[in-house]
């Protein structure tokens, strides 16, 4: 065969794939069809929600970006979509939807935007993960179906202004017994959705056995103040407050009963890594997505600015990056899935998936050019937005050491 027959016969075979690819939920994004472990209900659920950010939420998202605002019309249209736990994924006795479920939502919403991830997963992953693991039986009877219809609307509220990374060590909230209740003293910095929340889980350090509790604190309490950050270059849309708590009284009632040291906070901790993991894949993916259509349209020296060698070499190592970042992902939520949750295992899938999602969107910035740093691409969004995720839920330093930790049986933790 010579070698333009050769160079035909592989571009019919790249056309064919990219047809089938193209067919999926997720095209060429997700390279080696991870797609195939999802079911056909988890796929339409899935795809609904895809028409949904396609039709409403994208044609808002530059504006609200730039304005530093959440598109507040668009908040209930999705919790309307009953993602959390979808009827038609209810298994018998009303068995939660699947692991793969929930990732694969998270991985749709963050390929069309950071913000509007990490909106929901403050509800169907941090809030939600405070209570199935921090409450009573009795508290979770009350609460989660209200948690997952979003009735009962919370934030997670563990970060102080002085204490990010060792907030083990240096969480300075207290909780002070009074009577048949608390009270709180103490602030909490960058937490996203406070303002539209209905209670705040609040962790605080008991002043009598300097152990850290956990309370769900009325957002309208008295003493208690939001103010919002202004300024930010990432997540933009997504509204983060300070809080202030000044004497604020709590109920015994609303202490979630199971929080009883910081090791309980750090088995949320664990659980929730998993969701930050999701997230930069999604970024990725979307990023790359964005940088693959606009070089296949762009014109540069009378050819597709797609059709040039260095371009391609972009685009593979983009696409290898989140096939790697799926790959992990997928196999931490399966282990998850049987019941296998270790810090090591959360903290190396945050730590390399935003590692690679660092390198994704600088590449999509790159072979989109000049106008890879204005709005009208989405890869700017992506690019910006990403070094916020790089940093939640523990920053790359932090993971690390978790990591190496496990790997030596020795702490390098700062003493």
């Amino acid at each position: 065969m010579s070698t333009e027959s050769t160079l035909t016969a592989g571009r019919t075979t790249a056309t064919a794939q990219r047809g089938t690819a193209q067919d999926r939920l997720y095209g060429v994004c997700d390279y080696y069809d991870a797609e195939s472990l999802l079911t056909d209900d988890e796929r339409r659920v899935l795809g609904r929600l895809r028409v949904f950010l396609d039709e409403k939420a994208k044609p808002l998202l530059a504006e609200y970006w730039e304005r530093g605002e959440f598109p507040e019309k668009i908040a209930q249209p999705l919790i309307d979509l009953d993602l959390m736990e979808p009827a038609e994924l209810r298994g018998p006795e009303n068995t939660p939807a699947r692991g793969i479920y929930h990732g694969f939502r998270i991985f749709e919403l963050a390929r069309t935007d950071a913000s509007l991830a990490t909106f929901y997963t403050a509800q169907a992953g941090l809030f939600r993960t405070a209570i199935r693991v921090g409450a009573s039986a009795r508290q979770q009877a009350e609460w989660m179906p209200k948690v997952i219809d979003f009735s009962l609307k919370g934030v997670f509220s563990l970060t102080e202004p002085e204490s990010g990374s060792d907030i083990a060590g240096g969480l300075s909230t207290t909780a002070r017994r009074d009577g048949d209740g608390w009270v709180l003293d103490g602030a909490k910095r960058w937490i996203g959705g406070a303002a539209t929340a209905d209670v705040l889980a609040v962790f605080a350090r008991d002043t009598s056995d300097g152990q850290v509790k956990a309370f769900l604190v009325d957002r309208e309490a008295a003493g208690v103040t939001l103010e919002k950050i202004q300024g930010k270059t990432a997540l933009r849309m997504m509204q983060n407050a300070n809080i202030t708590l000044n004497g604020v009284h709590v109920p015994e009632s609303m202490r979630l009963h199971n929080v009883n040291s910081f090791k309980d906070v750090a088995a949320m901790l664990k659980a929730m890594r998993s969701d930050v993991a999701w997230i930069a894949t999604g970024i990725q993916a979307g990023a790359f997505e964005a940088a693959l259509r606009y070089v296949t349209q762009r014109q540069q020296f009378g050819r597709p600015l797609g059709s040039f060698q260095l371009i391609q070499e972009k685009l593979a190592r983009m696409l290898g990056n989140v096939t790697a970042s799926l790959s992990l992902v997928i196999r931490l939520t399966e282990q998850q899935a049987k019941g296998i949750y270790r810090d090591q295992d959360s903290a190396l899938s945050k730590m390399q998936t935003s590692l690679l999602m660092r390198e994704t969107v600088a590449l999509a910035r790159e072979v989109v050019g000049g106008n890879g740093i204005t709005l009208t691409t989405d890869v700017a969004r992506f690019h910006a937005d990403a070094e916020a995720v790089y940093s939640y839920e523990g920053t790359h330093e932090i993971n690390a050491l978790i990591i190496g930790r496990s790997l030596t049986g020795e702490s390098a933790f700062t003493r």
